[in-house]
């Protein structure tokens, strides 16, 4: 079985913290080597990776710019073919790392797969499933998102993209998935490898208004780059309607219905088919407005179907 490396970048999150760990260290049939890279976090998080510290290949515990050059730190450290990271507030499900490794072996051509996924509340309960299906290159370029903790890659196409961009802070994964879309193709495997917590602390709830100023840095960064740039010509208008969706899919579930109503029309003058796949996210705004009333409930437990 080879070796993949797994990178837990962490920063206060120790209600989280536990589970997150074993969730890796539970999974069987595979070769592994664990990372941990916290961020000198206050909140009891170091107790527990000292807890778990002699099954760690590396950890270290101090102050970082973010999440992303946490995670360049676990990989200046990584010796797997195959790497991921996992969240410390998300988790792996059973059997994920090895379902991975076997998908990567099978696929040699792969640069990398990725799984379904679901998610669950602060206490674990499920909320959604969330099913992709075959997302190539130009998918990724027209915004359409795939859940980052089932995601797995071979080391050598991700050493050939590059690091992750520290100047990203909530669209860090998405942008280096077109990296390396763009040098070998990503596969998509009917298999529901993790789970990803909702949260009142998560960016994607107390800071909604970054995703999409990152979409929109995405968009300019895409048009930069020769291997993409036909493909922006080509798709310019769907490419830019994926951008405003994703502003205000991020805007509504942040609690601004305005602000992703005016985001969705921007999107809609683009490419109105494409648009309305959001109907429902669309129908919660108008109902959400002032003076409307909470006219759409359970929308809470639909955060994250993929778009």
């Amino acid at each position: 079985m080879p070796l993949i490396s797994i990178i837990t970048p962490s920063y206060n999150h120790a209600a989280f913290l536990e589970k997150t760990i074993l969730s890796v260290l539970s999974q069987e049939g595979t070769s592994l080597e664990y990372i941990l890279v916290d961020g000198g976090s206050t909140d009891g998080s170091l107790e527990i990776i000292r807890q778990y510290s002699s099954q760690l290949a590396w950890w270290v515990s101090e102050p970082d710019s973010g999440q992303a050059q946490a995670i360049n730190k676990g990989l200046a450290h990584v010796h797997g073919e195959y790497v991921a990271w996992l969240n410390s507030d998300d988790i792996y499900l059973p059997g994920a790392i090895a379902g991975a490794v076997r998908a990567l072996q099978a696929n040699p051509s792969a640069g990398m797969v990725f799984g379904d996924a679901i998610t669950i509340d602060e206490q674990g309960t499920q909320l959604n499933r969330l099913a992709f299906g075959d997302i190539g290159l130009v998918e990724l370029m027209k915004f359409r998102i795939i859940c980052q903790p089932s995601v797995f890659m071979r080391r050598s196409i991700l050493e050939g993209a590059g690091a992750l961009d520290t100047s990203y802070h909530y669209l860090l994964d998405h942008q280096l998935w077109l990296r390396m879309a763009g040098r070998a193709p990503i596969q998509h495997i009917a298999a529901t490898w993790a789970a990803a917590r909702h949260h009142a602390g998560a960016k994607n709830v107390n800071q909604a208004a970054g995703f999409g100023r990152e979409a929109f840095r995405i968009l300019e960064w895409m048009g930069g780059q020769p291997n993409l740039l036909p493909i922006v010509v080509q798709n310019r208008r769907r490419i830019e309607a994926g951008a405003y969706r994703l502003n205000a899919r991020y805007l509504l579930d942040g609690g601004q219905p305005a602000q992703a109503l005016r985001s969705y029309w921007q999107a809609m003058l683009r490419n109105p088919r494409f648009t309305l796949q959001h109907w429902r996210r669309i129908l919660y705004g108008l109902a959400s407005l002032p003076g409307n009333g909470a006219l759409v409930k359970g929308y809470d437990r639909r955060r994250g179907r993929p778009l």
